[in-house]
């Protein structure tokens, strides 16, 4: 951390390569201050794989220092229809039976590692979501810190009816935005939540018409890239912890980051 109290990232290490990713269903396209991350298994619906989440897991550990805003979006009809049910039936890599409970723990934290990075301070994600955004598609675009949804949009939180449970970090922003009593509904009724809906539950900031997606999310990436870019991560800081923190702690945590800042900005 710098005396502006601005994270740095760690030197960037290997970065997935084109075929990789559209291995693992994905793009990657990084045009300056912003990545797209695209999920393209159109054919699929977006379908996610092991593969899937492993390469989103890829992406944040190397994605260049000066990106501050990363937009994901699906390919096709919907932005993702979920895990991709044919890893069930062996037409994939296989789900541990839990026995070994370690090596299950640590096999499902490094999925959860394609989800965890779109939270960190020093940039702003974007999920851009259209057609059906369902169980593990839905929880990635809870992970991002803002979601624009075409009028289209359908979220549901499959798992439960698949003897599953949501896994993939989506259960604490769910519950933050909507509330206990709401997720336990939305959860274990499995139902489908369309865009105006989503809306008025504060699971989309922005509904638009379909074909006014791409034009809301650049009015919007260009909004961002327009704030501070220092100002921008320490403002992200301290409204993640506010939650979680007494009136007193924010109080000090406001002041520490506005030093910071005042360092920046005048040379002290």
């Amino acid at each position: 951390m710098t005396d502006a109290g601005v994270e740095r990232r760690p030197e960037p290490v290997r970065v997935p390569g084109e075929a990789e990713l559209a291995e693992a269903g994905l793009r990657l396209d990084v045009d300056g201050a912003v990545a797209t991350v695209t999920l393209n298994r159109p054919e699929r619906r977006n379908a996610m794989t092991f593969a899937t989440w492993r390469g989103l897991a890829a992406i944040g550990r190397s994605l260049p220092s000066d990106v501050r805003v990363v937009v994901l979006k699906g390919e096709g009809p919907s932005f993702s229809a979920g895990i991709d049910l044919g890893m069930f039936s062996g037409g994939g890599e296989g789900f541990s039976d839990g026995a070994d409970a370690e090596a299950t723990d640590r096999f499902i934290a490094g999925l959860q590692e394609g989800y965890t990075w779109l939270r960190r301070p020093d940039i702003v994600t974007i999920a851009a979501v259209h057609g059906h955004a369902i169980g593990g598609g839905f929880q990635l675009a809870l992970a991002c810190d803002l979601r624009v949804a075409a009028d289209d949009a359908k979220f549901c939180m499959k798992e439960p009816a698949l003897g599953l449970v949501p896994d993939l970090t989506g259960t604490k922003p769910l519950v933050e935005i909507v509330g206990v009593p709401r997720a336990l509904e939305l959860c274990l009724t499995a139902r489908t939540v369309l865009a105006d809906e989503a809306a008025r539950l504060g699971l989309a900031e922005i509904v638009v018409p379909r074909d006014g997606l791409d034009a809301a999310v650049a009015d919007l990436v260009t909004a961002l890239l327009a704030v501070n870019p220092g100002a921008a991560v320490a403002t992200k800081r301290l409204l993640w912890q506010a939650p979680e923190n007494t009136l007193e702690e924010q109080c000090a945590a406001e002041r520490r980051e506005q030093i910071g800042r005042l360092r920046e900005l005048f040379g002290k």
